[in-house]
């Protein structure tokens, strides 16, 4: 998040924004919660991971109001994103996240089998930039398939799990 938002004042401000429309454009595909909200898993079935759509006038306002002077590192990772996708059928773990408050109570690894078992009809893929998360998504059952790095900005792990 940082190559998108480098302030650390701004990217407080924005981060917010960012995961509640990334919340709501999930909300037709798997969304895992846990109870007290502290561990959210969104995922995308086979065939939907870009999520590419006609943007009309609101969403170009709304994402000049998310990104700000972000908004063309986010355009530069969202298309670095979609050319590292497998090209045969995956589910996508979109995002998986736990309040720092609730980590080490295996919430977020909860919220992430929970989707496993429901992604059976294909393999799962994911990415992430936090080499610390490696070890993580190995105890889940997920391979690194490509390290690769967005240009000028951070590096990438791409990982998938046998279906």
């Amino acid at each position: 998040m940082r190559f998108m938002f480098p302030d650390d004042r701004d990217r407080a401000r924005r981060l917010p924004r960012l995961f509640a429309m990334l919340y709501d454009s999930d909300a037709a595909n798997l969304r895992l919660v846990t109870p007290d909200v502290a561990a959210v898993t969104l995922w995308r079935p086979p065939g939907t991971a870009t999520n590419d759509r006609h943007f009309g006038w609101w969403d170009k306002v709304r994402a000049l109001w998310i990104f700000g002077p972000g908004l063309p590192r986010a355009r530069l990772l969202v298309e670095a994103i979609k050319a590292h996708f497998p090209t045969s059928p995956f589910w996508y773990l979109h995002i998986a996240g736990c309040a720092v408050a609730a980590q080490g109570r295996r919430l977020g690894s909860a919220a992430v089998q929970a989707g496993l078992m429901r992604a059976t009809d294909a393999p799962t893929y994911l990415e992430t930039a936090n080499e610390a998360n490696l070890g993580f998504y190995r105890s889940l059952g997920f391979e690194v398939i490509e390290r690769w790095r967005v240009p000028d900005g951070p590096v990438f792990w791409s990982m998938l799990r046998a279906k």
